[in-house]
Parts: C-alpha cells; structure tokens; sequence
C-alpha cells in the first residue's frame, strides 16, 4: 500500500500507512508535525489511533469483540474470569498448571494490610464506593513500593488483581455500616467476592451457583474494550512512569463518568423515573422518538457497535435465566423487559441500530443479584481491571513508547499589554 499524500499551503507531506493484523488501515502521522508544522485536529481522539495494541480487536460495524484472538461468545460459554485475566495479562490461555497457580497465587494474595482498615475508617458513611475503591488503591502503592525487576513487578500485579475485589466489599460494608468480612480460601474468584459482600460475620452463607455463573459472565464481557476513556487513562498516566497501583487509579476515576461506567446506573435510574411516573413505558418510548423531547432511552445504541453489541446478547440470556431462577419480582425489571420488546421490534429503533447494550442487562443483572446501585460502578471496574493492567504492561514494554503529550489549537488572545491594576 501506497504512502497517503497531504496537501498543504502548496507543499506535499508523504505519510505512511500502516496496516493492522485484522486489515485496519491507519495514516501514520507521527512526523507530520515536524515536517509541517501542522498538526491534526480530532475533539475526543475518535479518529486517532493512539497506540500499537494486540490485546483486543472490535469490529464495530460487524459486532465483533476478541480478547487475543477469541472470540468474546467462546470466553464468555468456556472460561472462568481468572483464566481470562490470564489470557489478557500473559497473551495465551493457561495450561491447567499453569492455571493452578495463578488461583493459588490470586487467593494468597487476597487479604489486604490489617493498617489497611484504618483507612476505611477514616471515610465517611456517604463516601462512593468509587472513591474509595480508587483511593485504596493508589494507597497500596506505599505497601508494595515499585520494583525494578520482572519478578517485582509481576508480584505487585497479582497483589493488584487479588486486593482490588477485597477492597471493593469492604468499600460496600462500609457503605452500609456492617463489618468486614474476610476473604476465604476454599473459594473462586467470584465466590469469593459475593462471599465478602453479602456474608455477615457468625451467620451461615453459601453463595448462590445463578450468582456465581452471572458475576463471572459479567466480569468476562467486561474484561476488555480496547482504546475506550479509562483505559487509554491507564496508558496516559503509566506514560509518566507512573506505577501500576497509581494508573489504575486514575483509571478507576475516568470510569466513574455517568457517560463512561456509570451508564448501567443510569439506566436503573431512568427506569425508576418511568416507575414513578405510572411505569408508563410507552410514553417514554414515544418522548425519546421526539426530536423536540430532550429525553434519550439510556442503555440503548453504543459509540463504537452499529450492529447488535455481541455482549449484549449474551447478557439478554443470562438476564432471563437469572431472573427466572431467583424468582425476582420488581417492578424496574418488567419495565425493562417492556423496553426491552419495544426497541428489538419497533421500526424506529431497529432502523437506527439502537439495540440494548451491555450496560441495559447488566444494570438489570446486578439489581436482581441484590447488588446496591452505586456499586455498579465498582463491578464495572472489577471486570476491567485485568485489561487495564494488561495495557499498562504493553505501554510500558513498547521500546517506542513515550510520554503521551497530545497538542492543541490554541484559540485564546494573542500577545497584549500590561496594564497596572491601579490603570484598569
């Protein structure tokens, strides 16, 4: 393929293209600035791609979505969440030694520093889940300083991965005043994590199999999602040489946007304003058809899928199966399911392409799991964590790496004079 050619103010600037393994065709302008003075101008990067990355390819257009190579519907019917944050994080499926270990090494790892608990106290009963997620874990980093080898810096990895879920339940016991409960060995990723969050100390708990299988279907879909806001956060920050605890940090705040991670909470919010206002759906179907009506129907159509959104898909089964074998009854549920017949059948959105995405059944899933709303955000989190980490390991490994420093156009005042207070 040919070099693209830019015309500008009379001179010729040759670019070269680069071709991406699954045929993505990207102008490399890396040197135009350099060569012109000229820089390209793209509000919101979604025209630039910003990295080399082998980790995840989407094809919006078709509703495709692979983690190294697999598909997402293979992951998602055939493995566990912890051997997909092995899949990402080393870049092949773990043989089953392989496999053992890194569990055994994810449970050893899971309690957090006693002083840790400090901390906790110290946040106030109102305090997001978020924020203390995000903060604990930026706090780690004084616990597990940085180190300067492999060995080091794979150790502090899966100190990352094995805390993170710990912290976020303790983030909920504090939330809602109870004590904290303990990891336990004897059981899996997930069941570990429900066990934390729903077991009270002295009382019997075993977690529900629905749970466990709709907690690591979740996890899974939402592992990965290439070059989206807080990932390509992680990347900005660990461009510094920011350590690993410090950039996932960030990228749990970038995740807190309502128009990022917060989405699946919008969308329960939107169906508790319906179920207030009567459970009227139609209505609120007929606004968001409207061009004059400010109101949009959250959680359907996606930025990057023109197709059906490959993990909504999978979620609408486990939805179905999760409501039906908890016997949930709940009124935002069957306005959702209302919702739900309308767009996949009415011609208005079935033209437009705007499907329920992963954040409509996943909103609905962990309300039905008895997961609180403002932790919808955290559960989003805990899938991504792996990505995240997975990124910041290829950006820090990229020889051609450097610190990320986008450019601007100024549109400001040119140079003025001074005036002194006393004369203005």
């Amino acid at each position: 393929m040919s070099d693209a050619k830019l015309d500008l103010n009379g001179e010729q600037y040759e670019l070269p293209i680069t071709v991406g393994s699954e045929g993505e065709v990207g102008i490399d302008i890396s040197a135009l600035r350099n060569q012109s003075g000229a820089i390209t101008y793209d509000p919101g990067y979604g025209n630039t791609g910003s990295c080399a990355s082998s980790i995840t390819f989407i094809d919006g257009e078709k509703g495709i979505l692979r983690y190294r190579g697999y598909p997402i519907e293979v992951l998602a019917e055939s493995c566990r969440f912890t051997e997909v944050i092995y899949l990402l994080i080393n870049g092949e499926l773990p043989t089953e030694t392989q496999y053992r270990g890194f569990r055994e090494s994810l449970t050893r790892h899971s309690l957090i520093h006693e002083d840790m608990k400090k901390f906790f106290e110290g946040y106030a009963i109102t305090a997001h889940p978020m924020a203390i997620l995000s903060s604990m874990i930026s706090v780690l980093s004084s616990y597990y300083p940085e180190g300067q080898d492999e060995a080091a810096r794979e150790l502090n990895i899966i100190r990352l991965l094995a805390k993170a879920k710990t912290i976020a339940a303790f983030s909920y016991k504090k939330s809602i005043g109870q004590p904290f409960v303990y990891p336990n060995n004897s059981l899996s990723y997930c069941e570990n994590f429900l066990h934390m969050m729903f077991a009270v100390p002295a009382e019997a708990y075993e977690v529900p199999e629905v749970l466990d299988d709709a907690l690591n279907l979740l996890l899974v879909l939402h592992a990965d999602h290439e070059q989206n806001c807080s990932t390509s956060t992680v990347r900005m920050v660990g461009s510094s040489d920011a350590n690993i605890f410090a950039s996932i940090s960030a990228g749990i705040n970038a995740l807190w946007g309502p128009l990022h991670g917060g989405a699946n909470q919008k969308v329960i919010e939107m169906l508790e304003r319906i179920r207030q206002d009567g459970s009227d759906y139609k209505k609120y179907v007929d606004m968001a058809k409207d061009k004059d009506s400010d109101f949009r129907l959250m959680g359907f159509g996606h930025r990057v899928y023109k197709n059906f959104d490959p993990r909504a898909r999978l979620l609408k089964k486990s939805a179905d199966k999760v409501l039906a074998q908890l016997g949930v009854t709940d009124p935002l549920l069957e306005i959702a399911k209302n919702l739900e017949e309308v767009a996949l059948e009415d011609d208005y959105f079935v033209e437009r392409k705007l499907y329920p995405n992963v954040d409509f059944y996943s909103g609905i899933i962990y309300r039905a799991m008895g997961i609180p709303t403002n932790m919808f955000t955290v559960m989003f989190a805990l899938g991504r964590l792996p990505g995240w980490v997975a990124h910041w390991m290829e950006m820090r490994d990229d020889p051609k790496g450097k610190i990320h420093r986008p450019r601007q156009i100024y549109t400001g005042e040119t140079e003025r004079a001074f005036v002194p207070i006393e004369s203005r």
